[in-house]
């Protein structure tokens, strides 16, 4: 038998023995519950704003601060990290993960200073989504402004 020949099938079971087994529907479950319980919490945030008289035009702008603060908060705390290390995606597709994205980019990047290091290396993940949000906004803000002059 030449010695550079590899039996596939013992191959693929050494493989097999060896991968760590899969746990993805567990996984998918936990992302879901983590991803529906900040959700859950924005929900609560904007029922309390109105409960205390806030403008509803402005509720839905005042959570979604409120809930990047969080994000920014438990990232520099060092919970969001362990949070993220079990929940997946659950706690990156919320808008606290993007939050999470940023201040963790900013963190890595402190000891380089601030304009090189945070003020630069925070946008490397985030800075596609802000500078195309900040221009649609200007574009459709633009747009609004125009036809609600012209009328």
């Amino acid at each position: 038998m030449d010695e550079g020949y590899v039996n596939v099938e013992k191959y693929k079971k050494m493989v097999r023995d060896i991968s760590p087994k899969s746990k993805i529907y567990k996984d998918c479950i936990f992302a879901f519950v983590v991803g529906g319980t900040i959700s859950l919490i924005g929900e609560i945030i904007e029922y309390v704003l109105l409960t205390l008289g806030a403008d509803i035009t402005v509720v839905g702008s005042y959570t979604t601060i409120i809930l990047i603060f969080l994000g920014v908060l438990f990232t520099g705390i060092g919970l969001y990290k362990k949070l993220g290390k079990y929940a997946g995606a659950g706690s990156i597709v919320p808008i606290t993960g993007f939050a999470n994205a940023v201040a963790s980019s900013a963190m890595e990047f402190k000891k380089e200073g601030i304009i090189v290091g945070i003020g630069s290396k925070m946008f490397i993940l985030a800075g596609p989504v802000i500078v195309y949000g900040i221009i649609s906004s200007i574009i459709v803000g633009g747009i609004y402004y125009l036809v609600v002059g012209i009328l």
